[in-house]
């Protein structure tokens, strides 16, 4: 009888803490705004969502600018399978070190690109690629360094027969979480 009567005390303080919390959480889910994914403008259907506004020197980067970021990057056919990351690439002081590449070379995936364009540095974004401005071929980066991932990014997104069952709409869509680090123009 008592360890049932302090189990019914134990059960009822968890539930009015909870009971607090719940309508704490939904006075601040009424007060703040929902984000919102947004089309980027002349990106071939690319979403983007701002995380972090950067500020940078207040320049966006055009086509010829030698661009450094840091990504995340996930697969939306795998239940959001991480491939890769350029955190986990480490120099030997175990710093992470950033993706380069010149905006526009056409080495990098479309969708990375429009982007990257009409952000500042120090900004981060989340954006969703649809398969079109995604990899087109093995040969367009970033790629994972790892064989594994690498082989396993490539055989969800270039699947034979899943792309014959009329998969090929969802197998390309990729996510990323992309920091602009630096900007150099030449």
């Amino acid at each position: 009888m008592v360890v049932t009567t302090r189990l019914a005390i134990a059960t009822a303080s968890v539930f009015s803490v909870c009971k607090t919390s719940v309508h704490f959480s939904e006075a601040a889910a009424v007060a703040a705004p929902t984000p919102r994914f947004t089309e980027l403008p002349e990106s071939g259907g690319v979403k983007a969502l701002d995380l972090r506004l950067g500020d940078g020197d207040g320049v966006s980067p055009v086509n010829g600018d030698w661009v450094a970021i840091h990504y995340y990057g996930r697969l939306a056919a795998k239940q959001g399978w991480r491939f890769d990351s350029t955190y986990g690439h480490k120099d030997e002081t175990g710093e992470p070190i950033p993706f380069i590449f010149v905006l526009g070379s056409g080495k990098v995936i479309a969708g990375i690109q429009a982007a990257v364009r009409s952000m500042k540095v120090g900004g981060i974004r989340r954006v969703i690629i649809p398969p079109s401005q995604g990899y087109q071929n093995m040969d367009q980066e970033p790629v994972p360094p790892n064989y594994f991932d690498r082989q396993r990014l490539f055989t969800t997104i270039f699947n034979p027969t899943r792309l014959a069952n009329g998969e090929g709409s969802t197998l390309g869509i990729i996510i990323f979480d992309i920091e602009l680090v630096s900007v150099k123009r030449l």
